[in-house]
């Protein structure tokens, strides 16, 4: 898949298609597209399991908040261009599955994939991250061989991890990791730094080895001083 990123704040992703592909993308994600592009919508479900691991897949999704549907854009009879662009500031980060291998990454991160990734939905693997890790509690999977696009909220921070060493992280500063890094939510010691440290009262603990992505601006931080700001003003 031939692709451009383009843009500095608010990027976006231009896709080149020969004729017969397809990209797939979330709902709400394209920018435009040439006269060549066909657009069809299909269940948002896994590969894996044949029809009962599909539906299963695209529950687990629907009550995860995510859409059931995503949108498929393929090129007929000549070659075309479609175009994505992420709902608030940030970057666009490209994942090479191949080389990357399955990846992990937050909600509303994924912003469009070839055909050859398969997305589902990976419940952590640890109560405690589910019941307190909030944005971190369900993660979506990228499983295959194909190139994929994820969208993180202003700047992104890779991070490479050692066997064994430990990262934490504001949950929602977390856009993806390897399949390889374990991930689990911890507490923030002491009662004052809980009350007044204004930080949360859990974080997220990635432990290596393996690849993390992070994010300088969670949507969920800018949401927050955008409604204090609108508040202030009242």
């Amino acid at each position: 898949m031939e692709y451009h990123i383009f843009g500095d704040d608010m990027q976006a992703v231009r896709v080149c298609l020969n004729p017969g592909e397809g990209v797939r993308a979330d709902t709400g994600a394209m920018m435009y597209m040439t006269q060549s592009i066909e657009m069809t919508t299909q269940a948002n479900t896994s590969q894996e399991g044949g029809l009962m691991g599909a539906l299963s897949s695209g529950v687990k999704r629907v009550l995860a908040g995510e859409n059931f549907f995503m949108t498929i854009f393929r090129a007929q009879g000549s070659a075309g261009e479609v175009t994505f662009s992420a709902p608030y500031p940030g970057k666009i980060v490209p994942l090479n599955l191949g080389e990357a291998g399955d990846m992990l990454c937050q909600r509303n991160a994924y912003l469009c994939s070839d055909e050859n990734v398969d997305i589902s939905v990976a419940f952590t693997r640890k109560f405690g991250a589910g019941l307190f890790g909030g944005e971190g509690f369900i993660l979506q999977k990228l499983h295959g061989s194909g190139q994929a696009f994820l969208h993180a909220g202003g700047m992104v921070v890779p991070r490479d991890l050692a066997p064994g060493e430990t990262l934490r992280v504001d949950t929602g500063c977390l856009v993806a990791m390897t399949s390889s890094v374990d991930y689990d939510i911890q507490m923030v010691k002491g009662l004052k730094s809980m009350v007044f440290g204004g930080e949360g009262l859990f974080f997220a603990a990635l432990t290596g080895p393996g690849r993390v992505f992070l994010q300088t601006l969670p949507f969920n931080r800018m949401a927050d001083r955008l409604l204090m700001a609108a508040s202030a003003r009242q």
